[in-house]
């Protein structure tokens, strides 16, 4: 059985009634919808036609959201709903991240995530979703899919249908008959500065980028706000877990990396780094949920396919490993201490790449599913853990040897930036198989931080700092992480800007 929806937009007349009944229903809060209606205008004056799209929750075959919530908050269940357990979420918002649709909003009084439910509690009383019982003209049907006889099948059957978004291959269970493509498409309209009857909501403040066209003569003057959901946060999580993960990977190679063999910063540093780092890790994560207090329910009620669960347990396992080998050399078992810091090599890796498979499952932000996100982000711990090493040499502060060759540390910096650029730049230029992807891309070179232009300042940054560290090795302490941080903020929010909608 699969519960689903037609919407005729030969019929549908845009009057909102049923996001109205929507709201009405399920007392949705003001700025968060459930079901909505953008209105698209295609044409010059006089010569102008309006579109609208009904958009909600598509129950898809294949939620992507249920698969990355790590509370099990969100199932599909039996009947093919794509149900909303509010109580259990934490609000981490991994599923907004994963919904291609922009059909998920955070109802911030509640701290937690929202949705089209298809009006559950009514079709367990065999009543119709409210929007289906408002609808002035009959436009939106529905009924089970896999029922061959039903009357939405036969509409099927009968009618030539689109879905929104294909490219993504959730298996959406609305269907649309008569809708436009360019309203279908998001982003192939413009999107004006006011909308029909207010400004646009100020959530997504960068410009167009002209780089990514749009439709001749088409507009979207009316459609619903959506917030930029993971900001700072995630991006400085990103620039700590890959200090910690970093230096747990040169940690074996200290010595050949020249700090002094036997010396403090040789035996303890590497483990005291990544575990302090490991931490801020786990703090920066527990504070952007909505309701840290409930991170516990990670362990109580965990979601093993979703990646945030995993990531947890890696970490997790890394706060294990790292400090035994630090007991270990306190003990001075040092034979012992050395054995873990090798198994910690491949933990380390794993901890620097998994954010890499939990942003393959973020199916609304097609920029995140690169398939070079995975060494991306090894080669920009890499370089973390380089500067770490570099800043406790004994040569740290004071100038470097004159004649210019470049040591084995300040190889492996060198390479893993030059590394991180060209993955960087791939991202900018290269090929990009779905139009969110192109557009988030575009937005690339648009990023500000307190008016700083994140993407080209990060490189100046980053190769300026490399060129002084040569004379004066610990200052790349300071700089790498800053242009990796200012690097990593834009490729988060640029991720989340292209509109789903």
């Amino acid at each position: 059985m699969q519960y689903g929806f037609v919407i005729n937009h030969d019929d549908c007349i845009g009057c909102h009634a049923c996001t109205v009944a929507c709201k009405a229903e399920n007392a949705v809060p003001v700025g968060g919808f459930r079901t909505s209606v953008k209105y698209t205008e295609v044409g010059l004056f006089p010569d102008i036609r309006r579109l609208f799209l009904v958009q909600r929750c598509n129950h898809c075959t294949d939620a992507p959201c249920v698969t990355i919530c790590p509370v099990n908050a969100l199932e599909k269940r039996r009947d093919g709903i794509v149900d909303l357990d509010r109580d259990a979420c934490i609000g981490c918002r991994a599923c907004m991240q994963a919904c291609p649709y922009d059909a998920i909003y955070l109802n911030e009084d509640l701290g937690a995530v929202e949705k089209c439910h298809y009006c559950a509690h009514r079709v367990e009383k065999h009543l119709e979703p409210a929007c289906v019982n408002v609808c002035p003209v009959g436009a939106i049907v529905s009924g089970d899919l896999h029922d061959p006889a039903s009357r939405i099948s036969l509409m099927i059957l009968n009618n030539e249908t689109k879905v929104r978004r294909p490219e993504q291959r959730t298996g959406p269970n609305v269907r649309y008959i008569g809708a436009s493509d360019v309203a279908l498409n998001p982003g192939h309209a413009e999107r004006p500065a006011t909308y029909l009857w207010s400004d646009r909501p100020p959530h997504k403040r960068e410009p167009w980028p002209a780089s990514v066209p749009t439709t001749p003569n088409a507009r979207t003057v009316l459609d619903a706000g959506h917030k930029v959901e993971w900001g700072w946060p995630v991006a400085l999580y990103l620039v700590t877990k890959g200090l910690a993960a970093g230096t747990g990977i040169l940690a074996p190679f200290a010595h050949f990396l020249g700090l002094e063999y036997g010396g403090w910063a040789q035996k303890f540093l590497p483990e005291v780094v990544a575990l302090l780092f490991t931490l801020i890790t786990c703090a920066l994560l527990v504070e952007d949920l909505a309701k840290p207090m409930r991170f516990y329910r990670m362990m109580t009620r965990p979601n093993w396919n979703s990646w945030l669960v995993k990531g947890g347990v890696i970490l997790g396992v890394y706060l294990v490993t790292t400090p035994l080998a630090l007991l270990l050399r306190w003990m001075e078992l040092d034979g012992a201490a050395d054995v873990v810091r090798w198994i910690n090599v491949p933990i380390a890796l794993v901890v620097a790449g998994y954010t890499a498979f939990l942003f393959a499952q973020c199916k609304g932000r097609d920029l995140w599913e690169s398939k070079w996100l995975l060494p991306h982000l090894i080669a920009q711990a890499v370089a973390l853990g380089g500067i770490v090493v570099a800043a406790f040499r004994p040569d740290a502060w004071h100038y470097h040897s004159p004649n210019g060759d470049l040591d084995n540390l300040y190889f492996i910096i060198l390479a893993s930036l030059i590394a991180h650029c060209l993955f960087a730049f791939n991202e900018l230029k290269g090929e990009h198989s779905t139009d969110n992807a192109k557009q988030a891309a575009g937005f690339l070179g648009a990023v500000r931080c307190s008016g700083i232009p994140c993407f080209s300042v990060s490189f100046i940054i980053l190769f300026v700092s490399f060129s002084l560290g040569m004379l004066l090795p610990g200052t790349m302490i300071f700089a790498i992480p800053v242009g990796l941080y200012l690097y990593e903020y834009a490729f988060i929010r640029v991720g989340q800007l292209p509109p789903l909608s």
